[in-house]
C-alpha cells in the first residue's frame, strides 16, 4: 500500500509502497478515507528530528473496515469507523475507573518498529507507526479497541477530525472543565483544537467566550465558531485585556503548549477558577505564585478531552449531523496524500485550521 514515509527533518516526506500485515486476533484492517494533519504530528516530529527507522504519521483517521481478526466482535467488514488514537486495554486501573484516556496497558506500543510485533514494513524492515496510528496511508491496522463504529450516513472525511481535534477540544470543555451554563471562558490558541474548545464551551452554555491569538485569521475563525470577544495577543497584555472583558473569568484553556501561555491562563482566572492545559509542549512552568493556590485557583491538564471514545465519538457524530457542532468549517484544505509536505507547511505557517489528506484524490 502507499504511505507517507518520514525519514527525518532534513528530508521531505515521500510517498512509498510499504507492506502491512493481515489482521490477527483482535486486530482490524481499515481502508482509510481521509486523515487530518494535526499539530500533534508536528510536535512528535520536532521531538525526534532524526529517526533510526522510517515512520508514518497521521492519527485523525476514518475509513471503512476491510477485514478483521478472528477475535473481533464489535466491528465487521464494511463498517464505517473513526480511529481513536489512544487505544485502551479495558482492564488496567484507569480503564476500570472509567478513565480510558489514561490507559497504561494498551498494546499499541507493541506494534511499533521497536516493539515485539511491528505491523508495518518497508522491504522487510520495520516501519514505525507515528502517534500510534500511521494514518497518512491507504490502510491502517490497529486493535479493535481503537475502532469506533459510526453511522454510515455521516461523511467519513469530515468526521475523521472527531478522532483527535474535536474530541480533545470539545471534551476539554465538557468533561475536563465541566463548563457551567452562564460562565465566562477564555481560549488561548485558536487552531483546530482551540476552535473546538470554543464550540464545546458554546455547547455547554457559556456566557462570554474570549478567543486569544496572535493571528487575525484565527480570531476571525474563532468568531465563526462561537467566540463572543477576541483579543489580539500581540497587541498589549492579553491577561489585562481578558480581565477587562471578564473580571471574574471562570475558565481559561491553554491550547498552545508554552510555559508563558500556561502562566497567562492561570493569571486570567478568578479565585476559584480553573485553568486547563491542553497544548502539547516542553519546558517547565516557573512563574506561578504559590499564594494563588490559596485562592483555590486550579491548574489541571487534559488529554483526549477526558472522554470515553466509544460513547463520546458517536455522540459527536450525531451532534454534527444535527447541525449542533461545526466540522465543515474546520477543513481549510483537502489535498491528496502526495501533497502532505504542502499541508504541513500550511499548518506551520498558521494558514489553516485543518487540512484533510484524502486517499481518493
Amino acid at each position: 500500500m502507499k504511505a507517507a514515509l518520514y525519514r527525518g527533518s532534513d528530508k521531505p516526506i515521500a510517498i512509498e509502497e510499504i507492506e502491512i500485515d493481515a489482521p490477527e486476533g483482535s486486530e482490524v484492517l481499515v481502508d482509510v478515507t481521509a486523515c487530518g494533519v494535526c499539530h500533534s504530528d508536528l510536535h512528535v516530529m520536532a521531538r525526534m528530528p532524526q529517526t533510526p527507522v522510517p515512520m508514518v504519521f497521521g492519527h485523525e483517521a476514518a475509513g471503512v473496515v476491510r477485514a478483521v481478526g478472528k477475535d473481533v466482535t464489535s466491528v465487521a467488514a464494511g463498517d464505517h469507523v473513526i480511529v481513536a488514537f489512544r487505544g485502551a486495554c479495558g482492564k488496567c486501573f484507569y480503564c476500570v475507573k472509567g478513565m480510558r484516556n489514561l490507559c497504561t496497558e494498551s498494546d499499541l506500543p507493541d506494534r511499533q518498529a521497536t516493539g515485539p510485533r511491528p505491523r508495518l514494513r518497508k522491504e522487510g524492515a520495520p516501519v514505525m507507526q507515528g502517534v500510534m496510528v500511521a494514518g497518512w496511508a491507504h490502510q491502517v491496522l490497529l486493535p479493535e479497541t481503537s475502532m469506533v463504529k459510526v453511522r454510515k450516513d455521516a461523511p467519513l472525511d469530515k468526521v475523521s477530525l472527531i478522532g483527535c481535534g474535536v474530541m480533545t477540544g470539545v471534551g476539554a470543555a465538557i468533561h475536563t472543565a465541566k463548563v457551567e451554563p452562564g460562565s465566562d471562558v477564555a481560549v488561548i490558541g485558536c487552531g483546530g483544537v482551540g476552535l473546538n474548545v470554543i464550540q464545546g464551551a458554546k455547547l455547554a452554555g457559556a456566557h462570554r467566550i474570549i478567543a486569544v491569538d496572535l493571528l487575525p485569521n484565527k480570531l476571525e475563525m474563532a468568531r465563526e465558531f462561537g467566540a463572543t470577544h477576541c483579543v489580539a495577543a500581540g497587541e498589549g497584555d492579553p491577561v489585562a485585556k481578558v480581565k477587562e472583558i471578564s473580571p471574574y473569568l471562570d475558565y481559561a484553556f491553554e491550547v498552545i503548549g508554552l510555559p508563558v501561555t500556561v502562566q497567562q491562563a492561570f493569571a486570567m482566572i478568578r479565585p476559584g477558577g480553573m485553568a486547563v492545559v491542553i497544548g502539547v509542549g516542553t519546558g517547565h512552568i516557573a512563574e506561578i505564585p504559590l499564594g494563588d493556590f490559596l485562592q483555590e485557583k486550579r491548574l489541571v491538564g487534559s488529554i483526549y478531552g477526558s472522554g470515553q471514545v466509544h460513547v463520546d465519538i458517536p455522540r459527536l457524530v450525531d451532534l454534527y449531523m444535527e447541525g449542533k457542532i461545526m466540522l465543515d468549517q474546520l477543513v481549510s484544505q483537502v489535498r491528496p496524500l502526495n501533497e502532505v509536505n504542502q499541508a504541513i507547511k500550511a499548518l506551520k505557517a498558521g494558514e489553516v485550521a485543518r487540512t484533510l489528506l484524502s486517499m481518493a484524490l
